[in-house]
């Protein structure tokens, strides 16, 4: 016992001197909403794949799009793991990102950690915020962990640290341990800390013990007002502190109706079923493509193919309670799954959606009917089977949103007095006189108006 105590206070105190040594936060930003960071509510996410995202696979040469991706409206900058990567049964060429080899350095492959805290300096200098992708529910095959302290992981049959799942590259942590949930929360700590980042995308978070994460986020939040993401949906990762969580019952809602396997309608079960899931004010990030999503299921190319990944594109960045996500090229758009474990460049030339994404980024940011915690009202304007159709509003400002979710031509008309009179065109960018009158909206097709 006398051992592990003294374990405990080592880490501890080395942790400690690291931390210490770093510059005062910038960015220190407390206004929240809900006990949520304020600068969130109608902010967005840009999912960055390094390794993918320029020829080089740098922080320095991803820099060099920080202005396009200002200029687009991007408010929060997403970086996918950035850990040094297990070589002991590495997947491919590179390896996984999600195997990581040391939880407080930086992966060489895109840089130094001098360049890393530097891009996030420019990004805070843009007026733009920094997560960083977590691993806490494994390590990778040859972390330093198993060697310094293989009481942090589970064993297997024979006593060695247990494969995590079926990723032959990875190590299952073992969060009955105490020391090695201190650690976590130390290694964690030091990037908030050293590098000012504003937040974690935790992944896996679904697998990691409620006890963990309602140890770990108030201490973390205390440090800095941090945004907190779980990959995952289970209903305790918001009461355990979480911001936000996936919106994985809509997404696979929202690809059937993209086939044709469901109406429009059966997006409103999901709305149901999640006021009653979710702790009051819990956020979703909602997507139409990620890495995992456009790697292996083909998202959106092949999910929202064509024409179709329009008007969902639109109703991930409306719909309430939403943060919503972009994926690295999308704006291009990148129209294949990109390799996981090799290198696999973004060629970057038309931006073909560029003014498309602008359009919905400049509306949420500068229209607080968007905000993730204002109502959202349906209103029935024709075949409730293909049109979706909503409001949001906050005090005088409104937002009326037109989603066309079918592959052919439908009729709609306004009913509701209220949405009656002038208003502007979002994507036509004008103003418009809106009636009772009947006309049609083309297959797939999305309007957005502001009142």
């Amino acid at each position: 016992m006398k051992k592990i105590n003294l374990l405990f206070l080592l880490v501890v105190f080395t942790f400690s001197l690291v931390c210490c040594r770093t510059a005062q936060l910038s960015n220190v930003d407390k206004s929240q909403i809900n006990g949520h960071p304020a600068w969130m509510m109608q902010g967005n996410i840009y999912e960055v794949n390094v390794r993918q995202y320029t020829p080089e696979g740098t922080f320095n040469a991803f820099a060099k799009h920080l202005d396009r991706l200002k200029a687009m409206g991007v408010e929060t900058i997403w970086f996918m793991p950035i850990n040094p990567i297990s070589k002991l049964d590495r997947k491919g060429t590179l390896g996984s990102y999600y195997a990581v080899s040391d939880y407080t350095t930086i992966n060489p492959e895109f840089g130094t950690m001098d360049d890393f805290k530097n891009i996030v300096k420019t990004i805070h200098d843009k007026g733009m915020k920094v997560l960083i992708d977590w691993v806490p529910n494994h390590a990778g095959a040859d972390h330093r962990w198993i060697t310094e302290h293989p009481d942090f992981f589970v064993k297997d049959n024979s006593g060695k640290a247990a494969v995590a799942f079926d990723w032959a590259d990875t190590r299952q942590l073992d969060y009955k341990n105490p020391i090695m949930q201190d650690s976590m929360i130390a290694a964690m700590k030091f990037w908030v800390k050293d590098t000012d980042i504003d937040g974690f995308r935790c992944d896996v978070a679904w697998n990691v013990p409620a006890t963990f994460w309602s140890k770990s986020i108030p201490q973390l939040k205390k440090m800095k007002n941090i945004f907190m993401l779980a990959e995952g949906d289970s209903t305790y990762l918001p009461k355990s502190g979480f911001d936000a969580v996936y919106p994985w019952h809509m997404f696979k809602m929202m690809e059937k109706v993209a086939k044709g396997e469901k109406t429009a309608l059966a997006l409103d079960s999901i709305n149901k079923e999640n006021e009653t899931r979710y702790p009051e004010h819990t956020i979703q990030m909602y997507f139409t493509s990620n890495h995992d999503e456009n790697s292996w299921n083909h998202a959106d190319f092949g999910t929202f193919p064509g024409a179709v990944h329009a008007p969902f594109a639109v109703f991930t960045q409306t719909m309430k309670n939403s943060v919503p996500l972009i994926y690295s090229g999308q704006e291009e758009p990148v129209l294949r799954a990109l390799e996981f474990f090799e290198k696999d460049p973004i060629v970057f030339k038309n931006f073909q959606r560029e003014k498309f994404y602008k359009t919905l980024l400049e509306l949420r940011k500068r229209n607080e009917a968007l905000s993730a915690n204002t109502p959202f009202k349906k209103t029935s304007i024709g075949d409730e089977k293909s049109i979706y159709s909503f409001t949001r509003e906050s005090g005088n400002q409104k937002i009326l949103v037109i989603l066309n979710f079918s592959g052919s031509e439908q009729a709609i008309s306004i009913k509701d007095k209220s949405l009656i009179g002038k208003a502007y065109n979002v994507f036509e960018e004008k103003e418009t006189l809106l009636n009772t009158d009947e006309r049609k909206i083309k297959p797939w097709g999305y309007e957005v108006y502001e009142y």
